[in-house]
């Protein structure tokens, strides 16, 4: 029996995806020779709920509590712990985590908004989208 390697898949065109490799496979960027720099990103997005489910976290008598403070530690912990839930994320030391919430009652919707900074050679844009994610989910 005889087994035959498959040959890479030609190399796709140049689409700039910098997690991916001539020969198409994902691999982690290598940022070893980039400089240190302050980066900021700020991320935001909005949850619609029912005019009822607001009231409840508006008026702090959900069963679960204070439902926009876990929210709060939730996203700044979903920052902190992104490059283990989103693949080929570098691992950060992040030096600040700012997580804000606005209801609009008229609306139905609470936006959360996230500014994440850190000293590094990677810029901390996921860490921001993900802090939103959670804190929305939450």
């Amino acid at each position: 029996m005889t087994t035959q390697k498959n040959s890479p898949p030609p190399a796709p065109p140049d689409t700039g995806l910098t997690h991916f490799d001539a020969g198409g496979q994902a691999h982690m960027v290598d940022v070893g020779e980039k400089k240190e720099t302050h980066r900021i990103a700020i991320a935001s997005g909005t949850i619609r709920m029912k005019p009822e489910t607001l009231a409840l976290i508006q008026s702090g008598s959900a069963k679960k509590g204070d439902v926009l403070g876990v929210a709060r530690i939730a996203a700044i912990m979903g920052a902190k712990r992104t490059s283990d839930l989103i693949p080929l994320c570098h691992p950060l030391a992040l030096t600040r985590v700012a997580v804000d919430f606005e209801v609009d009652a008229a609306k139905s919707i609470v936006t959360c908004s996230a500014r994440v900074e850190t000293y590094g050679k990677t810029g901390v844009e996921m860490e921001a989208l993900t802090a939103v994610q959670v804190g929305l989910l939450t």
